[in-house]
């Protein structure tokens, strides 16, 4: 985040409040996918997003970083589901609409949104377009449902969490090796 020129009026203490909550969450969510990676996390948990319309569960091992929505640039002659290059601490990673992947329609950029990188051991320098980061979940708090046999082989697993809402667990490794993900141009 830049910092604040001097001769700019401080935030008022609402705003500031709200930054310092949201500075502290994205603190422990970037703990926890650092304690996954490293194996220390408990069972069960999983990073929810929402992807478009769809509630989604990503295995933190999977998973490098959440980011801001930034400027892409895009690239001509790809899909309309590949959004284009983003500039990601010095490295282009090209950005994926996964719900236009499926045929949904495409998220609408707004505030909420957030890139989701592909963690290094996937071998793909790539991101998720998410409309929304929903924080941890726990899975085992959830009843499993059966797969819908329609879905793709890398949405592994379907879950109803006690609130009733739906999530779909996304198995990024199975989605980076899909021979039409990896094929981005027209």
């Amino acid at each position: 985040m830049a910092a604040v020129p001097s001769t700019t009026m401080p935030a008022a203490p609402q705003g500031a409040d709200r930054r310092s909550r949201l500075r502290r969450y994205q603190a422990q969510l970037l703990e926890r996918m650092h304690a996954a990676q490293s194996g220390t996390v408990a069972a069960g948990r999983q990073l929810g997003v929402q992807l478009g319309d769809v509630r989604c569960l990503l295995d933190l091992t999977q998973v490098s970083e959440i980011v801001p929505l930034q400027a892409l640039t895009p690239v001509p002659l790809t899909h309309d589901w590949y959004l284009g290059l983003a500039n990601i601490r010095g490295n282009l990673t090209g950005v994926v609409d996964l719900a236009r992947y499926c045929g949904e329609a495409p998220v609408a950029p707004t505030g909420d949104c957030r890139i989701v990188t592909f963690a290094p051991a996937l071998g793909l320098q790539g991101a998720l377009l998410a409309s929304r980061v929903l924080g941890l979940r726990n899975v085992e708090t959830m009843r499993t449902d059966a797969i819908d046999p329609a879905l793709s082989p890398w949405c592994a697993q379907q879950y109803t969490d006690p609130d009733g809402q739906r999530w779909t667990r996304l198995d990024l490794a199975l989605l980076v090796h899909e021979e039409r993900f990896l094929q981005i141009g027209r």
